[in-house]
């Protein structure tokens, strides 16, 4: 009897043997995963907390360096002002006369290096400065069924430059037109006389100085507004 019991301890031990083992093997593999994970989720965290502290130190230094105004423009002289908050564009609107005058402007799209004033009263490239570009695509209707009037222009710093004249049968034509020749080739009395068309409904170098201080705004508006989209996303569980 007791040969019998001696021999059915031998595999009962080394069965709570090898379940002992197997426990202890588990326990080390659980431990490792759950360090692993703590570690990534630390990491994780501390990744994101130094994005979301960079984003507000930037966020701080905007507002604080240059604060946005009271009042956002919403009038420029006889023209309403859309800032169309979120967007590359904003939208200006009037009537004059029959007609109705919509500008359609992008935020700055380009750069070219800025002329230097001389003595001589000319001026010469200065590449180490540069003067910043926005299109302008000003659209005048008189109604429906009178076709629309579609002109593209550069406004620059001080000045408004007329680049392309367009007819179109309506306003969201979506076929090309016959764009015309450019500009710069009609003759210059016609040219002059198309400034003076768009000098009457106040398309002029006011308003592109207008723009331009318009648009160091909107820049920085919209960059602030970026990033804080970027830290609320990061900052959702």
């Amino acid at each position: 009897m007791a040969r019998l019991l001696r021999s059915l301890r031998k595999p009962l031990t080394l069965t709570l043997t090898h379940q002992f083992h197997h426990q202890q093997q588990q326990l080390c593999i659980s431990r490792h995963l759950f360090r692993r994970s703590y570690i990534s989720e630390m990491r994780k965290e501390a990744f994101e907390g130094n994005i979301l502290r960079l984003l507000r130190n930037e966020i701080q230094y905007e507002l604080q360096s240059s604060p946005p105004p009271d009042k956002p423009f919403t009038k420029f002289g006889s023209f309403t002002v859309d800032g169309r908050a979120g967007e590359r564009w904003i939208t200006l609107e009037k009537r004059h006369a029959d007609e109705n005058i919509k500008l359609e402007v992008t935020m700055f799209d380009g750069a070219v290096p800025a002329p230097t004033p001389t003595k001589g009263g000319g001026g010469v490239i200065n590449s180490d400065e540069m003067q910043m570009h926005i299109t302008v695509i000003v659209t005048i209707s008189k109604g429906e069924g009178d076709g629309v009037l579609q002109i593209t222009c550069s406004a620059w710093p001080d000045c408004v430059e007329i680049k392309k004249l367009l007819i179109l049968a309506n306003e969201n034509i979506i076929t090309e037109p016959y764009a015309g020749p450019e500009f710069t080739e009609l003759d210059d009395a016609l040219q002059d006389s198309l400034y003076d068309f768009l000098e009457v409904r106040g398309i002029n170098d006011e308003l592109a100085v207008f723009l331009h201080q318009y648009m160091k705004q909107k820049d920085k508006t919209e960059y602030v507004r970026w990033m804080q989209m970027v830290k609320s996303f990061i900052e959702r569980k």
